[in-house]
Formats: C-alpha cells, sequence, structure tokens
C-alpha cells in the first residue's frame, strides 16, 4: 500500500504501473496474460506489431496449417520496415525453440514455412541478421533426434543455399552443417526407408553447403582438408552403400518407384558438381581423401568400385586438370610399392582407366616420369616374384608374395604403359620408346638391376617385360618420316636383342618391328603364312614410297635383312616366329620397298632356300622345312607385287612342283599341328627349287639390276652379332681378355699393314663361314682358360698388361712433361749416353720470327 501511496505522489496512475508490467511479462513469454477485460485487452494492444503479425500466422489448430492471408501482412510489413526484419527473425527462432522444446511440431513446420517464405522474398542489405536467426533455428532442428525434424531443417537449408544474397557476410561459419550433414549420412537408422531419407538429406545438406561456400571468398574454404575429409568420404559412403543395394536387383516396378528415391543419383550428382568447381589448386585436397578412403575399407582389391570413383572424377573435373590426378595417382601407387600385388594392381587398373579418359597430352610436363614410375613397379614386382619377399629375404613374419598376382600386376603395368602411350603425340611416344630401350638390361652390361638370387633369370624376365611394354607403346604408330621417328639409337639395339637365345624375345622384338613399319594397317593381312595364287583379294594399301622412307632403307636396309636372315638360322625359332618374319618381309615389301629394296628382298628368299638346304648350320629338318615354305610363300608374294608375267609364272612352276613332289616345302603342310616331314632333306634339288639365275634372267628384261640380282646374298657378321649373343658376365669378361690376348706384351712385333686388294675381300667374303667357325673355337679357349686357369697365373697375365700400361703412360709422361731440348746442344751422361739439360725458358734463345 506504501508504494501505491508512493506511486500516486509521482503522479502516475497505479493502473498504468500494472499493465505496464503485464505486458513486460508478455513480452517476455510471448503469451497474453489471462485476467480482466480490460487488462487483457491492453496487454494487446501495447505489444509490437511485428509480434502480434508473426502470432498471427498461427492458427489455433496446427493441423490447419499457416494462416496464408496473414502471412502476406508480415511478408508485406517485412519488406516495408526491413530495420525490423531481424526481430522477426530472433522472435520466430523464440517460438520455434519453444515449441521443439514442448514437443509441439505442427507449429515447428508452421514456423519454418514462414521463415522459408520471408528470406525468399526480403533480399534488403539487413538481411544477414535475419540469415542468424534463421541458420539458428536449422541448427536447432539438425540437432534433434527426430528424423523428421532433421530432414525439416535440411531443406530449410537447402532452399537458403540456393539464394544470391546481395550482401556479403564476415562472419557466418557453416563448420557444424558439414560436420552434422556428414554424420547424416552415415545415418544407421533401423528403419531403412528413414534410413535412405535421412541420407539424402545429408547429401542434399552437403551440397548446400558446397553451393554457398564454394564461390564465396568471404567463406572459409571448403576445400580445406578439415571439411575434404569429411565431405568426400560421407559421399563415397553413400555410392558404395547403393552398388549393395543395386545388386540385390530389384523388379522394374520396384526400381522405376524408387528411382527417385535413391541416394546413389543424387550423391553421384553432388560429387559431380564438387569436382567441377574445384579449381588447380584444389584437385589434391579433393582427390587425396578418395585415396584414403580406399586405403582404410580395402577397395582397391575389388577394382570396380576404384575405377568407378575416378570415373566420376576424370570425366567430372577440367580437362587441363586431369594429369593432376594421375600424378596424385602414380604417388600413391610409389607409396604403396610394398603392398600387396592386387593393392597395386587395382592403383593401375584405376591409372589404365584414367589415362583413356584423360585428353591428348594431359598426362602433363612430366611425361618421362610417368612412365619411370611404372616402369620402376615393374622392376619391383619382378623382384618381388624372384625373392619371394618385400625384403628381399624370407625369415619369419615377411609376408609371403604369390607369384600369379605379381604377373597380373605386371599385365597390368604394361596395359597402362600403352594406354599412356595413346595419349601421346608421335614426338613424344618416339622419345618414351627411347626411354625405355634405355632400361632394357644387357646382360653383364647393366649393372643397376636389382640383385636377385637368380641374377640371369631376373634379367630376362625384366628385358621381356620392357619389350611387352615397348609392344604396347608402338601398337597404332604412326609417322610420315621413318628415319627421324626411329633413330639408330633405337632402332641398333632393338635389332641387337633379335639375335638372343631366348626366343620370347625374339619374338617380341619381331612385334615391335611390325608395329613400327605397318602404317597402313597391313599387317592383319599377312598374318598366316599360305601359299595366294591372287592377292588382290588381300586388298593391300600400297602408296609410293617417300623420299624419307627411301633414305631410311639406304641406311637400315642391310642390317633388318641381316637380322632376318640371322633369325632363320635359330633352332629355337617356332611356327609364330616364322609368321611373324614372313609378315616383316611382306610389310617391307608394301610400305617401305623401291626397286632396290625389291631386288634385296628376292635376294635374301633366295639366301634363304640356300641357308635350309645347308647342312653346315645343323638346323633341324622342321626349320628347314619352315625355312623353305617361308621363301617359298615370299617369292609368291614379291612376284606378285612386281608384276613380271615370266617371274611370277617361274614361281608358280616351282610351287606347282612342289605341290606334287615335296608338299613339305610348303607352309600349308608345315605349319599345321602335326606337320609330316621327311626324315632329311638331302634330296631337294632341281624343279623343286627357286633358280636365281631364272629369276634374274626374266627381272632383267623388266629393267632391274641384272648384276645385283646374280649376287648371292651373303651376310655380313658384326661385334654386334657376338655381343648380341651375351647371356653372362663370365661371357662379357671373356669379350676383355680376348682384346687383351691381342695386345699383350708378347705380340710386341707388329705385323706390316696387309694390302687390300679386290681378291682379298673376295676371300673374306667366301671364308666368312670357315673365319666364323674359327672365331667361335678362339673365344671358346680363351673363356675356358679364364674360368679354369688358377689364380696365380690370372693374377701373372694381369700384372705383366699393368707392367706394359705403365710403362707407356711413363713414356706419355715423359714426353709431356719433360722440356724441350735446348738449343745450346746435349751433356754427355757418365754412362755415354746424351742427356738433354733443360735450361730455363728466359735463357733460351728463339729466331726473330718467333719473338714478337
Amino acid at each position: 500500500m506504501s508504494a501505491c501511496v508512493g506511486v500516486e505522489e509521482l503522479g502516475v496512475s497505479p493502473l498504468y504501473v500494472l499493465v505496464s508490467l503485464l505486458c513486460k511479462l508478455a513480452e517476455r513469454t510471448g503469451e497474453i496474460v489471462l485476467g480482466a477485460e480490460g487488462v487483457c485487452g491492453c496487454c494487446g494492444a501495447l505489444r509490437p506489431r511485428y509480434k502480434r503479425l508473426v502470432d498471427n500466422i498461427f492458427p489455433e489448430d496446427p493441423e490447419d496449417g499457416l494462416v496464408k492471408a496473414n502471412m502476406e501482412k508480415l511478408t508485406f510489413y517485412a519488406l516495408s520496415a526491413p530495420e525490423k526484419l531481424d526481430r522477426i527473425g530472433a522472435y520466430l527462432s523464440e517460438r520455434l525453440s519453444r515449441d521443439v522444446a514442448r514437443h509441439r511440431y505442427g507449429y515447428v513446420c508452421i514456423a519454418m514455412e514462414a521463415l522459408d517464405q520471408l528470406l525468399m522474398a526480403c533480399h534488403c542489405q539487413s538481411i544477414n541478421l535475419f540469415v542468424e536467426s534463421f541458420l539458428k533455428m536449422v541448427r536447432k532442428l539438425l540437432e534433434s533426434d527426430k528424423p523428421n525434424l532433421q530432414i525439416l531443417g535440411t531443406n530449410s537449408f537447402v532452399k537458403f543455399a540456393n539464394i544470391e544474397e546481395d550482401t556479403p557476410s564476415y562472419h557466418r561459419s557453416y563448420d557444424f552443417f558439414v560436420s552434422r550433414f556428414s554424420e547424416m549420412c552415415h545415418s544407421n537408422y533401423e528403419d531403412p526407408d528413414i534410413r535412405t531419407k535421412i541420407r539424402m538429406a545429408g547429401i542434399k545438406g552437403l551440397q548446400g553447403v558446397v553451393r554457398k561456400t564454394v564461390n564465396d571468398e568471404l567463406q572459409a574454404n571448403i576445400w580445406d582438408p578439415q571439411h575434404m575429409d569429411k565431405i568426400v568420404p560421407s559421399l563415397l559412403f553413400n555410392l558404395q552403400s547403393g552398388e549393395r543395394t543395386e545388386s540385390r536387383s530389384p523388379s522394374p516396378l520396384q526400381a522405376s518407384e524408387k528411382e527417385k528415391e535413391s541416394p546413389v543419383e543424387l550423391t553421384e550428382r553432388c560429387f559431380r558438381e564438387l569436382l567441377g568447381r574445384a579449381a588447380y589448386g584444389n584437385i589434391k585436397n579433393a582427390v587425396t581423401p578418395v585415396l584414403m578412403h580406399l586405403d582404410n575399407h580395402s577397395l582397391w582389391e575389388g577394382k570396380t568400385f576404384a575405377v568407378r570413383c575416378f570415373k566420376i572424377i576424370m570425366y567430372s573435373i577440367q580437362s587441363q586438370h586431369s594429369h593432376l590426378v594421375i600424378q596424385q595417382l602414380l604417388g600413391h601407387l610409389d607409396a604403396n610399392s610394398k603392398n600387396s600385388a592386387k593393392v597395386r594392381a587395382g592403383i593401375v587398373e584405376v591409372l589404365l582407366e584414367a589415362a583413356a579418359i584423360a585428353a591428348s597430352g594431359s598426362v602433363g610436363p612430366t611425361v618421362l616420369e610417368v612412365f619411370n614410375t611404372l616402369l620402376r613397379q615393374l622392376r619391383l614386382s619382378v623382384d618381388y616374384e624372384l625373392t619371394g619377399s618385400y625384403d628381399g629375404c624370407t625369415s619369419i613374419g615377411t609376408k609371403i608374395i604369390k607369384a600369379h598376382e605379381e604377373r597380373q600386376l605386371q599385365e597390368a603395368v604394361i596395359r597402362t604403359i600403352g594406354s599412356f602411350a595413346n595419349t601421346l603425340p608421335t614426338y613424344q611416344r618416339s622419345e618414351v620408346m627411347l626411354f625405355i630401350m634405355g632400361k632394357i638390361p644387357v646382360p653383364g652390361v647393366n649393372l643397376t638391376l636389382p640383385s636377385t638370387e637368380s641374377e640371369p633369370e631376373g634379367t630376362r624376365m625384366i628385358q621381356v617385360m620392357l619389350l611387352k611394354s615397348l609392344v604396347q607403346v608402338t601398337a597404332g604408330f604412326r609417322t610420315t618420316n621413318m628415319l627421324t621417328a626411329l633413330p639408330s639409337s633405337f632402332l641398333e639395339p632393338l635389332l641387337s636383342f633379335s639375335l638372343t637365345d631366348d626366343p620370347e624375345v625374339r619374338l617380341l622384338v619381331l612385334q615391335i618391328l611390325l608395329s613400327l613399319i605397318d602404317r597402313h594397317d597391313n599387317r592383319p593381312k599377312f598374318s598366316k603364312i599360305s601359299i595366294i595364287s591372287d592377292i588382290s583379294v588381300l586388298k593391300l594399301k600400297v602408296d609410293k614410297c617417300s623420299r624419307q622412307d627411301n633414305l631410311f632403307m639406304k641406311k637400315h636396309g642391310q642390317q633388318l635383312y641381316r637380322h632376318i636372315y640371322l633369325g632363320c638360322k635359330e633352332e629355337s625359332s617356332g611356327q609364330q616366329h616364322y609368321e611373324t618374319l614372313y609378315a616383316l618381309l611382306g610389310l617391307l615389301s608394301v610400305e617401305l620397298a623401291n626397286e632396290e629394296v625389291v631386288v634385296d628382298l628376292i635376294r635374301l628368299a633366295l639366301a634363304l632356300q640356300d641357308l635350309a638346304l645347308s647342312t653346315d648350320e645343323g638346323l633341324p629338318v622342321y626349320n628347314r622345312c619352315a625355312v623353305q615354305a617361308l621363301a617359298a610363300a615370299y617369292l609368291n608374294l614379291i612376284c606378285q607385287l612386281t608384276t613380271v608375267p615370266a617371274f611370277c609364272q617361274h614361281i608358280h612352276e616351282v610351287i606347282e612342283v612342289r605341290q606334287k613332289e615335296g608338299p613339305y616345302l610348303l607352309p600349308e603342310d608345315v605349319f599345321i599341328d602335326y606337320p609330316k616331314l621327311p626324315s632329311s632333306l638331302e634330296k631337294v634339288e632341281g624343279d623343286v627349287l627357286f633358280l636365281q639365275s631364272k629369276i634374274t634372267e626374266v627381272l632383267g628384261g623388266s629393267g632391274y639390276n641384272t648384276e645385283r640380282l646374280a649376287t648371292p646374298y651373303i651376310p655380313q657378321y658384326t661385334d654386334e652379332d657376338r655381343l648380341s649373343k651375351r647371356k653372362s658376365i663370365g661371357e662379357t669378361i671373356s669379350l676383355q681378355v680376348e682384346v687383351e690376348s691381342r695386345n699383350s706384351p708378347e705380340k710386341e712385333e707388329r705385323t706390316p699393314a696387309e694390302e687390300i686388294t679386290f681378291e682379298t675381300l673376295k676371300n673374306a667374303i667366301v671364308d666368312s663361314v670357315g673365319m666364323e667357325e674359327q672365331e667361335r673355337e678362339r673365344r671358346r679357349q680363351v673363356v675356358e682358360k679364364f674360368q679354369k686357369a688358377p689364380f696365380e697365373e690370372i693374377a701373372a697375365h694381369c700384372g705383366a698388361r699393368a707392367t706394359m700400361l705403365q710403362s707407356k703412360l711413363n713414356q706419355i709422361f715423359e714426353i709431356t712433361i719433360r722440356p724441350p731440348p735446348s738449343p745450346s746442344g746435349t751433356i754427355s751422361s757418365g754412362y755415354g749416353q746424351s742427356q738433354s739439360r733443360s735450361v730455363p725458358i728466359y735463357e733460351m734463345k728463339f729466331p726473330d720470327l718467333c719473338v714478337y
């Protein structure tokens, strides 16, 4: 009572004070205080207008939904008084929080719908404060454990993400939303339908976060690893789980009904959108979580999902960034070099697909580094296969390697090398061919091979693998200038491998040569050796030989002929070798042949016939019959290409005689599964042989060089042929000892230079076979001496060589270091020998012409 008296003394009505207090209470609670009629009406009238407008949009029954007429009034008020927008948002947020706490979910939905409409309608400068209230409400919904509220909040956030704001925001953070949406993507709710809806909501939310932040420089960088490590694995998890559900193959009706509800398509679309927005500097942060996810869940071994992921990546990113993905894959392959073969094979398969998708030249600036990494993995795989472990030694606890898995990895690496090469232009492919050729080990020369228990076998395996890689690289190789595309630095080492004892290596070399020479896809037409009566059925593509081709054959033609001839002499050659040699002869005739080349090829074919008749080489009967059949098939082809009737007639006559008297000299009876061969070929003579004199006569009438045709073809043996036969370091050292034996101190007397005449050259050609036998015998003796001689004898031999070398060096040093003789003469030594006296240069007297 005393308080009221005090108020009256101040001149303020007690009723006014009571109404003011009630209004304050109503403003805090948001409700009208029940009481007398006058008090209620007075409280409602004194409340702020924006609150009354907000209250009016809520119906008495929440099932009736939002009151649209009142919502229009609230929207108009917000547009007319934008400074009140932040208060409207705060009040709506306050009501929504209260309704969530009281489980009045109908009013919650109405509040969110009102917020969405206000957000879509208002774009004023004060929108930022309203957005803060909006995001606070969305966060409140996402924190709820009710799936419907989580989905409701996500849908509102997605609508907000699609709005382009006019004013920037400096303090807004989306870290919570990234974490919460990622968590929703991994939802394990019991009901599968609700679980799918929650996961889809999480995917949509992540998509909204990306859209809202990726192009806003003022926002936190969404490409930071802390965000990418949550977003990317969440998307991949849904892609992977989608594959499992799709594998159950639902009925077509069910599939069509649930196609729109499947999170797989939504996830893939979101993932593609994310990658499509990635700039150059963000590719690494986007791809690294993919690699980690595949590692953590052991998804490389299955290959299918990993390949699908990287197909999405390669098709989604900008094409000029493709090489960044490839480089990351290569680095990941190196990082897993000691992992299981299945994991490495999975990474290589992904590389294969990525290279096929990448545009031409997308391997990037470090082309050779790409191939170097793949070749290094190839060598490591061979080393692992031979040693049986990753550490080079088998011990307790060492992971045992399965050889067949390593071979599968090697084949995958080889295919990948070919796939990368197909994306390169011709000049870069030539560089890659040279690079790989430089990596192929030569026994006894390359000392950088991995140390293995069986070094020769390891060397051979690496040779085979690298040559297979070259086969892939040269597949589809097309060039107009053979001379520049195939330099001597590549062709000569390649041809040297065609003379090794290993039939597989020789076959790979021949296949590489076929790929390099075939420029008009004629190779499949020579796949089998046969006698074709009319070659027009082959539909060969023949172009006029260019000047560059003529220069190439003039420089390398004799090398090719010699290696073809020597390849036919190998006892280990089989049907596939002879078929490949026939294809090589055919392609040379079609692709690179001029008149001179045709003559040389005919001489070569006749020399092969003589080789098969000779008993000195010790070839088996099958090889001799195969060489005869090869020569017959090729002469039948070349005679029809030359279109000289008399030449064709002679070839066809011999073939007819062979069909009657010696079918085992034709390819149809030799290159079959079970050929019927005679015990010997001693009776092969007369009409079953092609006559060089007859061929020379008929071709001479058509303008061909008869003198060259009449000269039998005899290959010249070079050091290259002998060196190519090396199989161990012991043989390499034997060559060094051989050279040393020629320059030993025992041979101090030098023989006078021999005069070279025509007779000398003729004798050298005729006696070349005998000289080769003598050379082999001498080398065998040197090797035997080196291997069986006692250590003291070898040491004495090396000591004598060192003494001779030291004496020669002393002579050289004495000449170069000792001052020149004095012009004043010499001084006699005490032993009666003249000794040069050294005179200082400043005391020497020079002629006037030497002084200036």
